[in-house]
């Protein structure tokens, strides 16, 4: 499966958690921990490497790149709040803007 920017699935999982995490570089032991949703043939942390994502450490280390700064600092907030929380959509109101 291929998604926004053509990533994967397996790569913005590994980007989700450096935003999850708070951190700017994980180890490859910290990375390979990750519960990804399907199995990678090749590490995500290699791939996201190629696609400019990442940089490697000295370290065995990855770190973000300023290229990932704009994928990560996105916040998506839903357009429609229903009050309740249970309801239907279709009840929602907008929310003020």
């Amino acid at each position: 499966m291929v998604l926004t920017l053509g990533l994967t699935t397996q790569e913005i999982r590994v980007l989700q958690e450096f935003r999850r995490l708070g951190k700017d570089a994980l180890t490859s032991a910290e990375i390979g921990a990750i519960k990804h949703p399907f199995p990678a043939e090749e590490g995500p942390e290699r791939s996201l490497l190629s696609k400019g994502y990442l940089t490697a450490g000295e370290t065995d280390s990855f770190a973000l790149t300023p290229l990932a700064d704009p994928l990560l600092s996105y916040n998506p907030v839903p357009e429609y709040e229903v009050a309740d929380g249970k309801g239907d959509p279709s009840e929602a109101t907008p929310e003020a803007e």
